[in-house]
């Protein structure tokens, strides 16, 4: 229940238990974010309009969402009915000169200062306290050698929000770009590189999220760009190819569906999540994978992917790299003192530098519970143990929230602090849990 600032979590876990009758949870959720955000700036890339179904409302979209209206582009909203139009001007942004404010929207914050910056303008773009602190020093290095002004105030720290671009184009036809703080700054770059007039070839160091890049390649070529991926570091958009307009529909948020997943060897009940399939763009889903190793089963059905639990209720911990759906390893983290045996979450360094550092975030809520765990710098281990009741801290980062209430559905007395920073993308996630508490 919410109760002003926090949120506690109900405890389902022996109601479960006791009942007799088998009961599959069946559920939909919001539609991706990352898939909202991308589709956004790509239907302004794009002559004419697009619309865009099944769109996620939150405030990571919102904000996307007002950047460009403030850019001049004429929108229509529709959010009983999860609808954007976007009239798209090929390439064209109609203002010379605007205010951006991105607010915590990391895929806002780099999307858009690529375009912005290889764009003719000047453009003033601030940010969050949150993403102020978060890094985007690579992509504007990219930009100040591809000929962008990045222009900071006195006394301000290079390489962060706020800053203003003066764009003059595209002055060169190739860039290197590090990758390993986020793979939005690859994303960004591609997506804006069919606007060089001339081939256009992007360079990478660090293999950090090519989940998330495979998901911008295949939007982008939906949309009708190509960029070819000529070798493990090295991307080639070809001159003349422009994006199209399109109905385009936005998948469930695979990253959503995974907390009611992780219900499944949790509370020990069968999960459906309508319309999540193997086959989606987002790398998330991969997450099922790893619950599979940990003893449930997968099925993927006409109405979704079935997950059953594990054989006499008992799942395993397991030994995984997670830096293909690193945005589950505070899932799994808060599941993992329920299994038989440790878990050890590897390949997440990078997760230090996102909403919060989460890898200390998770040692510091797994201890406050009692939990046994290993903090290293790219990876943690986690214990099996009995959590303590305990009022949980969230940093100001969703994930934390949605991840670490799951462990109260197992064990009393834990409570959410801060639950509404899930209005990032997951504006009723809390509610879905009180609903799930009555269904039980």
């Amino acid at each position: 229940m919410i109760n002003e600032n926090t949120y506690s979590v109900p405890f389902l876990y022996d109601k479960l238990q006791k009942s007799r009758a088998v009961k599959t949870l069946e559920i939909s959720v919001p539609g991706s974010k990352s898939i909202t955000n991308r589709a956004l700036l790509l239907a302004t890339l794009a002559e004419g309009a697009s619309t865009l179904r099944g769109v996620l409302f939150s405030d990571d979209s919102r904000h996307f969402l007002k950047c460009i209206q403030d850019l001049g582009f004429v929108t229509e909203t529709d959010e009983a009915q999860r609808l954007i139009t976007v009239e798209g001007l090929g390439g064209r942004i109609p203002l010379s000169e605007a205010v951006q404010y991105v607010g915590s929207a990391g895929t806002a914050a780099r999307f858009l200062t690529a375009y912005l910056g290889l764009s003719h303008g000047v453009y003033h773009m601030d940010a969050s306290e949150q993403m102020r602190r978060r890094p985007m020093a690579p992509l504007l290095c990219a930009l100040e050698e591809l000929g962008c002004e990045v222009l900071y105030e006195p006394g301000a720290p290079r390489g962060h929000f706020p800053f203003t671009l003066r764009g003059h184009g595209f002055r060169k036809d190739r860039i290197a770009v590090n990758i390993d703080g986020s793979s939005q700054f690859l994303s960004a770059l591609l997506i804006s590189s069919c606007l060089c007039g001339k081939d256009f070839t992007t360079c990478i160091e660090g293999t950090h999220g090519m989940a998330y890049i495979r998901m911008t390649l295949k939007m982008m070529a939906q949309f009708g760009v190509t960029a070819e991926q000529l070798s493990e570091d090295t991307f080639l958009t070809r001159a003349g190819q422009h994006y199209r307009p399109m109905d385009y529909p936005v998948e469930p948020d695979a990253s959503a569906a995974c907390y009611f997943y992780a219900m499944c060897p949790l509370l020990n009940i069968p999960v459906l999540v309508e319309h999540v399939h193997f086959h989606s763009l987002q790398g998330d889903v991969n997450f099922l994978r790893i619950l599979e190793k940990m003893g449930c089963s997968a099925a993927d059905t006409p109405r979704g992917i079935l997950l059953t639990p594990p054989p006499e209720g008992r799942f395993h911990g397991i030994t995984v790299n997670m830096s293909a759906c690193s945005d589950q390893a505070i899932t799994l983290a808060a599941i993992a003192p329920f299994a038989d045996s440790p878990t050890t979450i590897t390949g997440i360094g990078h997760i230090r530098f996102q909403e919060s550092d989460r890898i200390a975030a998770m040692a510091a809520e797994l201890k406050r519970m009692g939990i046994r765990c290993r903090e290293e710098k790219d990876s943690i281990t986690v214990y099996p143990g009995r959590p303590s009741p305990a009022a949980l801290k969230t940093y100001d980062d969703h994930r934390m929230a949605m991840g670490f209430a799951l462990t109260g559905l197992r064990s009393p007395g834990i409570v959410i602090s801060d639950p509404g920073c899930c209005r990032k993308t997951f504006e009723d996630y809390f509610e879905k849990l009180d609903q799930i508490a009555k269904w039980c």
